[in-house]
C-alpha cells in the first residue's frame, strides 16, 4: 500500500453500518465513519468527490441489486463494500448464497476502482453475538479469501477488542456510537496508507459496572424499544430501509468540514 496516497473519490456501498447509524447529528441525520473518512480525504485533495449509496436494513442481495452497478459506474478511486451481516442475523440464512453474492459484488467493483476495501465488521460482546458468531466468522473467512482474489484491502474491525466493548455501541445494541464510528474511520484511513492519527484499537478506560437492577432495567428498555420492533420487522418481512433513498446517491464534491 502506497503511503500517503492521494485519492480523488470515494463511493461507499452497504447497509446501516455504512449509512452511519447511530452517529447522530443535531438535526437527527446520521454522520458515520464513511462521512468522517470522506471529510479527511477531502481535506487533502481539492475537488474530492464522495457518494454513499448505503441504506439501513439492506441484505446482501439488495445491495448487489440496488447499489453495486451504480457504484461501479462511478469509477471512483476507492470503493468500500460492507454487507452480508444483516443476512447472518436472520433466523435462517443460506451462507453459500451470501458468499456468492459478495463474490459477484467484488467481481464488479474491483475492476471499476483503484482500491476496493472490505471489512470484517465489529461485533458487540454479549449473548446475541455468541449466538451468531459462527455465521459471522464464516462470513469473515470468506471475505479474507475474497480480498485475496480481487486485490482488496480488508479492515479487521472484528479483531479489535475495543470495538466489542458494549460502551462503543448505541442503546439499540446493533449500531456503533459516534466514538465507534470515529475509530472505524481511523482504521480505514490507516488501511489506505495514511499515517496514524491515533490508536483506534486502544481500549476504553476501565468503567464501573452498573448495579444488577440498573442492568436489568436497561435490558428491559432495550427489549421494548429495539428488540421487539426488530423482531416484528423480521416476522413481517419489512425492513427499516423500505422506501428510503441512498444517503448520498450522486458522486459530488464533498466540502463538509471536519467536525
Amino acid at each position: 500500500m502506497e503511503l500517503n496516497a492521494t485519492y480523488t473519490s470515494l463511493v461507499a456501498v452497504g447497509d446501516s453500518f455504512t449509512e452511519g447509524m447511530s452517529d447522530a447529528l443535531p438535526d437527527g441525520s446520521y454522520r458515520g465513519w464513511a462521512d468522517l473518512l470522506a471529510a479527511r480525504l477531502a481535506a487533502r485533495t481539492p475537488g474530492f468527490q464522495y457518494a454513499n449509496l448505503a441504506v439501513r436494513g439492506k441484505l446482501i442481495g439488495q445491495i448487489v441489486a440496488e447499489q453495486v452497478e451504480v457504484a461501479a459506474a462511478m469509477r471512483a478511486d476507492v470503493v468500500t463494500l460492507v454487507g452480508g451481516l444483516n443476512d447472518t442475523l436472520r433466523p435462517k440464512v443460506d451462507m453459500g448464497r451470501v458468499c456468492g453474492l459478495l463474490e459477484e459484488a467484488a467481481g464488479k467493483l474491483a475492476p471499476s476502482c483503484k482500491q476496493l476495501v472490505l471489512m470484517r465488521s465489529p461485533g458487540r460482546n454479549g449473548p446475541v453475538m455468541e449466538r451468531f458468531r459462527p455465521r459471522m466468522e464464516q462470513l469473515f473467512h470468506f471475505i479474507d479469501a475474497l480480498a485475496a482474489r480481487h486485490g482488496a484491502l480488508v479492515v479487521d474491525l472484528y479483531g479489535a477488542p475495543a470495538l466489542a466493548d458494549p460502551r462503543m455501541w448505541h442503546v439499540d445494541r446493533l449500531h456503533l456510537t459516534a466514538e465507534g464510528h470515529r475509530r472505524v474511520a481511523e482504521a480505514v484511513w490507516q488501511a489506505l496508507g495514511h499515517a496514524a492519527e491515533d490508536d483506534w484499537r486502544a481500549p476504553l478506560e476501565p468503567g464501573v459496572l452498573p448495579e444488577w437492577a440498573a442492568r436489568r432495567g436497561s435490558d428491559l428498555r432495550f427489549a421494548r424499544e429495539h428488540l421487539v420492533p426488530w423482531v416484528g420487522r423480521r416476522v413481517t418481512g419489512r425492513s427499516s430501509g423500505d422506501g428510503r433513498p441512498a444517503k448520498r446517491p450522486d458522486l459530488l464534491p464533498y466540502d463538509i468540514p471536519l467536525p
